[in-house]
């Protein structure tokens, strides 16, 4: 969520982020809601201080009047109780018209509220501008020695490769017919060694992130309730993309979603929480399934294992001081541990600078890290692929737009410095499978078909160097 103090100063900068990321805002409606509110406010504290003096003054003539009524004949005891009732009467008057404002604010807080909920976080300004993903830079990109991405696969290693989905097969690493037959499209079943590599990516990466980069590991839910979706700003934006469990369809006490990401337990472990300054930064990753709906994916990549509804991730998240110098620090230092985990497996990869019109609603900036694997890209003479970058992370600088929204708060340790700040979050995947297994399994494949483990991946592995046919 957006700051309205700073909308209020500069609503051109929202119109403008907005505009750029192509999210139509109502922006004068809100600042219309917003000033109506404030002004409703403003009235109603008047009158509740209005009413407060009254009571006040009224308080101490009411008991003198009290005293003089035990005293008094009959016949000032009547003006005496009358004199009473209208002291009494005054502020009581006013608790009518105070419930009157909190009936009107009532009222217009939900359409403000709402509003607010889809103005977008404004790109910073070093995002260059596009309109899609195919506007998106190349920052930079790294392969292993003696492997050029410029190259066609078959060009550089001799023979024609063969893709995720035939090796895999192949070697009974993946069961794709059952998986559908089980949960319809975009399913599948890893068996053997596909489960085993499955696993041991998600454990390398997991391992990496705690030993080496010491982030705190930590199991979190993955069905979830609706406030942690909106605290996390994918919804009301990503509605679609998510899976409804309809609890209270049911008799439940409310709706759950299943969560696309790991992120959204994470964040929402620190949801209105208020931290000391001295906790951050906090460094967290997890494993968790995620599920995804591809809602308005019809017709891409509806084979083999690059778009599916179930998945397993590693998700880093760092939640740091309100510092932009910070922020920026934190997200190039978690790019680094994903370049250096994609390196370890010996993946061709490039990191792309989205546009503005690909950050979604909650980024500030995001850069992109595309795998490079045989079996996408444009088909050569022959109708075969010549190979192409396929995404396969994301990383996210937020600043406080999610904590903002997630209530969450850290009390500055710097004399003279009251109350609370929102603190800065950042996410990034450190690995997503079965999605990472198309690169490893094409990049290290052998020309009859069987595929190399990389060094690196052998702990997990048993020491096993080569997946062949039994």
């Amino acid at each position: 969520m957006i700051d309205l103090k700073h909308l209020r100063e500069d609503p051109d900068r929202f119109r403008e982020g907005a505009q750029l990321k192509g999210i139509a805002v109502d922006i004068n409606r809100v600042l219309e809601l917003d000033r109506e509110r404030r002004d409703l406010q403003h009235e109603k504290d008047e009158l509740r201080a209005d009413q407060n003096r009254l009571a006040k003054e009224s308080g101490p003539k009411i008991g003198q009047l009290m005293g003089k009524l035990k005293k008094a004949s009959d016949a000032e005891r009547q003006a005496i109780e009358s004199e009473i009732e209208t002291l009494k009467a005054k502020p009581a008057g006013l608790k009518s018209r105070i419930q009157a404002f909190d009936d009107r604010l009532a009222a217009l807080s939900p359409e403000l509220d709402a509003l607010l909920l889809t103005i977008p976080q404004p790109p910073d300004a070093d995002v260059p501008v596009g309109q899609t993903a195919d506007e998106n830079v190349e920052i930079r990109r790294w392969a292993p020695d003696g492997f050029e991405p410029d190259v066609a696969f078959a060009e550089q290693r001799g023979f024609d490769p063969k893709s995720h989905i035939e090796l895999m097969e192949n070697l009974s690493m993946v069961d794709f017919t059952r998986g559908v037959k089980i949960a319809g499209s975009r399913s599948y079943a890893l068996r053997g060694w596909g489960m085993r590599l499955h696993q041991a990516v998600l454990r390398m990466a997991f391992d990496m992130m705690v030993e080496e980069n010491g982030f705190e590991g930590i199991s979190v839910p993955v069905l979830v309730r609706e406030d942690a979706m909106v605290g996390t700003g994918f919804f009301p934006a990503g509605r679609d993309q998510t899976y409804l469990v309809e609890e209270t369809a049911r008799g439940g006490g409310e709706d759950m979603h299943l969560a696309g990401t790991g992120e959204v337990g994470l964040m929402g472990l620190y949801g209105d929480e208020i931290l000391k300054e001295e906790e951050l930064p906090k460094k967290l990753v997890t494993v968790s399934t995620c599920f995804r709906r591809e809602a308005g994916a019809a017709g891409r990549d509806t084979s083999g294992l690059y778009r599916v509804h179930q998945f397993e991730k590693v998700e880093q998240v760092v939640l740091c001081r309100a510092n932009e110098t910070e922020s920026r620090a934190w997200h190039q230092q978690m790019i680094g541990f994903v370049e250096t985990f994609l390196q370890r497996l010996e993946l061709p990869y490039r990191l792309l600078q989205c546009c503005t019109g690909d950050l979604g609603p909650k980024n500030a900036d995001m850069i992109d890290l595309e795998c490079w694997m045989p079996s996408r890209g444009d088909l050569d003479q022959s109708g075969k692929p010549r190979g192409g970058y396929g995404e396969t992370h994301s990383a996210s600088r937020l600043y406080d737009y999610q904590c903002r929204r997630l209530n969450l708060r850290y009390r500055p340790t710097q004399e003279g410095v009251d109350g609370t700040i929102f603190c800065h979050s950042l996410n990034n995947t450190v690995v997503a499978s079965p999605r990472i297994l198309i690169p490893l399994v094409e990049m290290h494949q052998q020309e009859d078909g069987s595929i190399v483990i990389p060094e690196a991946l052998r702990k997990y592995t048993g020491n096993t160097e080569l997946i062949n046919a039994e």
